[in-house]
């Protein structure tokens, strides 16, 4: 088992920035990819990023490329997700996952889930 929580969310403006942070608790941190999901309102979880085990290999969506950045402390058994430029169509919860699936954009490769956090961006 791998207990995840997330922290960091807020309500900011347009350009602003923001940190997530997800703790990982349970089975080695360092065994699974680490990735970020967003669900905004009416709308599927979307895939955000996902930072493989040894933190080589990172992957982004398109529409956070360049703006955010993921990251892991493993010393903290911790991922980040960094976020800048922020605009009002990033408002989401977003939701830490742990997986052993090679760097999946699909929320079937993630077997943990926290329970989210809500990210609010004013225009």
């Amino acid at each position: 088992q791998v207990q995840l929580l997330e922290s960091g969310g807020g309500l900011v403006q347009a350009g602003d920035s923001l940190r997530l942070s997800c703790a990982a608790s349970g089975r080695t941190f360092s065994d699974y990819h680490m990735a970020w999901f967003r669900q905004a309102p009416g709308k599927g979880r979307e895939f955000v990023a996902v930072i493989s085990p040894t933190g080589r290999s990172i992957d982004y969506a398109d529409s956070v490329k360049g703006r955010f950045t993921v990251s892991r402390d493993y010393a903290k058994n911790t991922v980040f997700l960094q976020m800048r430029s922020l605009k009002p169509e990033d408002t989401a919860v977003y939701f830490c996952a742990a997986g052993l699936s090679m760097g999946s954009r699909s929320t079937r490769g993630y077997g943990y889930w926290g329970q989210g956090t809500q990210v609010t961006v004013s225009s």
